[in-house]
């Protein structure tokens, strides 16, 4: 592959919305070393505010494409908790034109791979398939978003289903202590609370609750759908125009929502919390505020998190690991939404090895507010994060999801060699500020495990 040595576009990154509906521009032209177009990114904004992201790569034989819908978990009301997630599922179990068993069998047919998530502040649906069977992926997936039934059957089988996912959850010490965590952080709010819902939640949740949430949140203009494989752009325009123009879904002149973004995070509360659970090990997750993801020290916390706690190497591996002998996983996390952010270390380990572990983790990250981290520890960093950025949009799907959030939460695509050149620029003084501002702060804790 030829690493992308530049690209056009005069306003490259930016996606405002174009002035009239309808019109399409380049945001971005990737060229390789000898001159040769490697990938080239487009943008229409359609009737309604639906815009549609593709971006074509050369030498591709596949396609991905994903609608990505501006809603997620923390935009339901406590009556509403878990509804996204709820939604998510219902939009597979037919409409007016597919039964749920011919929505399977369309992709299935074509060896298609095809599914969706909720997560905070959106939700997906995506699909990889050959290039030559992107149009059926088009066809279902507007059909599914459009027109879908959610009938009062489907709302009863599907709640089962969810009440079973939500004890499978209940089951697994990370997600325990993960979901710990948020709420210790961000209280009983819906960035404190599980995507998916609580037992009480789901099982109050009424159709006639889930349609409305369906009709006010799944509108054109609060959507994107992004596209990256070997395709026409023009062509794929015309497939979503016909997909998605169903039931008059593309009618008005609406222009696109706006992201949800400030670069002031919101506090976090301080405090401890523990939950006994009859798990065989304690796991620990011990954290503080972090930044929104926007905030453009990100970049310098990126290649802090990854000294600290983002491989092998790191430190908290070395030292609560292989030097002590304390846990078997370790590593350090960093979290962002859009007004919002945490920062944090996760670790299991033996119930007798708890204080030992607190203590050096502690101990590390009091070690790092103090000094920063060192010269070596720095050229590592970033060159995890420019491998891990480069080896991870290497196929359809990366690049559709990179296109996705791009337009959806961040209103900005920069190219590669733009995230890249932002790695390379952070400095030994950057990280040390960055960490002796988070690290600094006071602490959220939260622990699971045996009484």
């Amino acid at each position: 592959m030829h690493e992308p040595t530049g690209q056009q576009s005069s306003s490259a990154g930016r996606s405002a919305v174009p002035a009239n509906i309808g019109s399409t521009r380049t945001l971005q032209t990737v060229k390789d070393s000898d001159g040769h177009v490697t990938s080239r990114v487009r943008r229409t904004v359609l009737p309604g505010g639906l815009r549609v992201v593709t971006e074509q790569m050369a030498g591709a034989r596949s396609a991905s494409i994903g609608v990505w819908v501006n809603v997620g978990s923390r935009d339901e009301t406590p009556t509403l908790h878990g509804c996204s997630h709820f939604l998510e599922h219902l939009l597979f179990k037919g409409t007016r034109e597919r039964s749920a068993l011919d929505i399977s069998v369309a992709l299935d047919a074509v060896g298609g791979e095809f599914n969706a998530f909720t997560a905070k502040e959106y939700t997906c649906f995506h699909a990889r398939v050959l290039d030559a069977d992107l149009p059926l992926a088009v066809d279902v997936l507007g059909d599914m978003i459009t027109n879908s039934l959610i009938t009062t059957a489907d709302v009863e089988a599907e709640r089962d289903v969810i009440l079973v996912e939500i004890a499978m959850h209940d089951d697994d010490p990370d997600d325990v202590v993960h979901n710990l965590f948020a709420r210790q952080a961000f209280g009983d709010s819906p960035l404190g609370r599980p995507i998916a819902g609580t037992v009480a939640s789901i099982t109050d949740m009424t159709r006639e609750q889930v349609e409305r949430f369906y009709r006010r949140h799944y509108r054109a203009d609060n959507m994107v759908v992004a596209v990256a494989g070997n395709l026409e752009h023009a062509k794929v325009v015309r497939e979503v125009r016909r997909a998605f123009g169903r039931h008059r879904f593309l009618a008005g002149s609406t222009t696109p929502v706006e992201p949800r973004n400030t670069t002031r995070a919101r506090p976090v509360a301080a405090g401890e919390s523990r939950t006994a659970r009859p798990f065989e090990q304690v796991n620990v997750v011990l954290g503080m505020k972090g930044i929104t993801r926007t905030d453009e020290r990100r970049y310098a916390l990126g290649v802090l998190n990854t000294a600290l706690g983002g491989g092998t190497s790191s430190r908290l591996f070395q030292e609560v690991r292989e030097r002590r002998g304390l846990a078997y996983s370790v590593y350090s996390f960093a979290s962002h939404h859009a007004d919002a952010g945490l920062v944090g270390v996760s670790v299991g380990c033996l119930p007798s090895k708890l204080d030992d572990v607190l203590a050096t983790v502690r101990a590390e990250l009091a070690k790092v507010a103090a000094e920063g981290i060192t010269a070596d520890e720095l050229t590592r960093g970033k060159g995890q994060l420019r491998g891990g950025l480069v080896l991870g949009l290497e196929d359809s799907g990366s690049r559709m999801s990179r296109l996705g959030k791009a337009e959806l939460v961040y209103a900005e695509l920069l190219s590669i060699d733009e995230v890249i050149e932002r790695i390379d620029a952070v400095t030994l003084d950057e990280v040390r500020e960055i960490a002796a501002a988070l690290f600094a702060q006071p602490e959220v804790l939260a622990i699971t495990g045996p009484a």
